[in-house]
């Protein structure tokens, strides 16, 4: 099945349902979302063409230098 199709249906029945219903904020609820379906028809359609790979990037180690720091002595433990 092309990618649009289903999409294509949905909107075939919601121009179905406005044209059957009797109040006209549903009617235009209905015919509102039969065109959003055809315009999700048609991005399915211009995805279906597009030739695009997701490759998932490695994983980088950080290139951080640490610097030891000089601990000060502590007086009770240190030897003579």
């Amino acid at each position: 099945m092309p990618p649009g199709d289903e999409y294509r249906r949905k909107a075939a029945d919601m121009t179905l349902r406005a044209n059957h219903e009797g109040d006209p904020l549903t009617r235009a609820e209905y015919a509102n979302l039969a065109l959003s379906y055809l315009r999700l028809a048609e991005q399915a359609e211009r995805n279906a063409m597009a030739d695009i790979v997701y490759e998932t990037p490695q994983a980088r180690q950080p290139n951080v230098q640490q610097q030891q720091q000089r601990q000060p002595p502590n007086k009770g433990t240190e030897k003579p």
